[in-house]
């Protein structure tokens, strides 16, 4: 293994001036970083949820009282909760209360199915959820197989200010969406458990160094497995990209919050950093609806638009943009996906100038580790400079840093990399690695750096599909395919997507003698999958082409649908 030459990083020199060329860590936990604001700024709106106000003084107590309500109920330190919510304001007190308990959140995604949530549920050990009403049926499907002993349902209405509260089941009902959920036994109304409790709990023990948070990812392979992270590793990340954005104002800032927060991208750039500099979170639960996203920007004048690049381009495109006035918004960080440059050009034009920057990250590393300068110098496709406190490096499969320029694989460290993989040793092994004196992610991208320290994502090693933000496991949707009676053989690929990046394209050979139509494979695997990993569509094949040891060919399956859809389009 060729020891660099030196870890210089040499892309300080391209920082912006206010930029610390290094981090310089706190030691602080999450709890912390909530109690050290409210302490500063009682009175300061913390969220803002459809007209209702809630201050950070009111934030503090109400995570109080949610850690009071599970002590009382038998949490115990180190122990498992999932969180499965929207953006509202219960998912931030959960977060925050699960923490100040002494527990660990389960990030856990409200587009799950049934069982999706079973998996996630039994490999956490999971023995409290707080779950919203409206997903409720998933948990009662799979209740029996899990080791869930308590349950906390809440539902939009308890979060909104009156009439709000009264008229929403009402309509909620009129549209025949309203779930009736049994309470009693293990399962408790969310709003009553924490209406009854002091706001101040027992006291955790909590250091830096413990665990926050399992947030799971596929990595690039696989099933997904919980990345353990620690308290440090969510505050540091959080920490840099406040030092990355050299004009935010403390106590000032006003976040459009739309990106779910049970993405960790959401949860550290929209929650963590609000909570670290005292800005107003305005929480939107529905990203996919834009007029909502539109009007709340508008109507409070946000500044801090995190983001996606489907839902900027959403925004570039919808009909209605031109009605609102967006130019209250000074600076966005897009992740999850690359960035178009003409949506880039777009939002800036919407905007009057707003600094929409491409960053990069990933689930095990909390997740930022590279921006492009806000105010600085931006290149085009590129993921820009590694964050203060990030030793980034280009390396072969032997683990030989490559000259400048030439591909390789993508390496980072910093105080953000998880400790691992939840009860997972053997694929800990394969991603984290110890060289050069330090503990290294291997990030399973392939890329290149120049000279002065500019990086860009040029292939991807493994085959994850990313669509519109969300990262789709090709392993899950084979899975779901080869249940179906009349599939012989499976494989999931990405196709380039103008909106969502990417979508999923299956290719399926059929058992003999077996006929289904695409309409009939996509039907199956809605059953069985979330809406964003269900093909958008299907290919028929005699057989699937596969290497010497019998492994299917994803990657040629995928150039040959890309270049038939190129030659139907010239076609057309």
């Amino acid at each position: 293994m060729t020891q660099p030459a030196a870890l210089s990083r040499p892309w300080t020199a391209n920082y912006e001036p206010g930029v610390p060329h290094d981090y310089q860590p706190d030691h602080l936990t999450l709890v912390d970083l909530l109690k050290r604001t409210a302490q500063r700024f009682p009175d300061r709106v913390a969220m803002e949820f459809l007209g209702r106000r809630t201050t950070y003084r009111q934030l503090w107590q109400e995570a109080g009282r949610l850690a009071s309500a599970l002590q009382g109920m038998g949490l115990q330190p180190g122990e498992r909760v999932s969180v499965m919510l929207p953006n509202c304001p219960q998912f931030v007190v959960s977060f925050y209360g699960v923490l100040l308990a002494g527990g660990v959140v389960v990030n856990t995604s409200p587009l799950y199915t049934a069982s999706e949530l079973e998996h996630q549920l039994q490999d956490s050990g999971s023995q409290t959820l707080i779950i919203l009403d409206t997903f409720y049926p998933r948990y009662a499907e799979i209740q029996g197989r899990v080791p869930v002993e308590r349950v906390l349902v809440t539902g939009i209405q308890d979060a909104l200010p009156f009439p709000k509260n009264v008229l929403y089941p009402l309509k909620a009902r009129k549209e025949k969406t309203w779930v009736n959920v049994p309470l009693g036994g293990r399962v408790h109304s969310f709003a009553r458990v924490v209406r009854a409790q002091s706001p101040e709990p027992k006291p955790a023990t909590l250091s830096p160094d413990d665990l926050a948070l399992l947030q799971y990812t596929g990595g690039t392979t696989g099933v997904p497995k919980g990345a353990m992270l620690t308290h440090r590793n969510l505050v540091a990340n959080a920490e840099q990209a406040r030092s990355w954005m050299t004009d935010l104002r403390e106590g000032q800032e006003v976040t459009l919050a739309a990106i779910p927060f049970f993405h960790v991208y959401g949860m550290t750039v929209s929650m963590n950093l609000s909570v670290l500099t005292a800005a107003t979170m305005v929480l939107v639960p529905n990203a996919r609806d834009i007029k909502m996203v539109l009007g709340e920007i508008a109507r409070t004048k946000a500044t801090l638009f995190p983001g996606v690049p489907t839902l900027y381009n959403a925004i570039n495109n919808h009909p209605d943009t031109p009605k609102y006035d967006l130019t209250s918004i000074r600076a966005c960080i897009s992740g999850s996906a690359p960035l178009l440059l003409e949506t880039s050009r777009r939002f800036r034009e919407i905007t009057n100038g707003a600094n929409l920057v491409e960053g990069y990250g990933l689930t095990e590393t909390s997740p930022v580790t590279h921006v492009n300068p806000i105010f600085g110098e931006q290149q085009e496709g590129s993921i820009g400079l590694p964050l203060p406190g990030v030793d980034a490096i280009i390396a072969d499969d032997e683990g030989n840093v490559v000259p400048v320029g030439e591909v390789g694989e993508l390496w980072v460290s910093g105080p953000q990399v998880m400790s691992g993989y939840w009860q997972k040793p053997d694929e800990t092994a394969k991603t984290v690695r110890d060289a050069f004196g330090k503990l290294w992610l291997l990030t399973g991208d392939m890329a290149t750096v120049d000279e002065r320290g500019y990086f860009r994502i040029v292939d991807r090693k493994k085959d994850l599909i990313i669509a519109g933000g969300h990262n789709i496991y090709p392993r899950e949707v084979e899975e779901a395919l080869m249940l179906h009676p009349a599939v012989l053989e499976a494989a999931a690929v990405g196709l380039p997507d103008p909106y969502r990046g990417e979508t999923v394209h299956a290719v399926l050979a059929l058992k003999p003698g077996e006929s289904v139509t695409e309409a009939e494979i996509v039907a199956h695997c809605r059953k069985l999958l979330s809406a964003y990993k269900v093909p958008r569509s299907v290919e028929f094949r005699d057989e699937l082409p596969k290497t010497a040891a019998l492994k299917i060919l994803r990657r040629q399956l995928a150039q040959e649908a890309r270049e038939a859809r190129s030659k139907a389009g010239s076609a057309g």
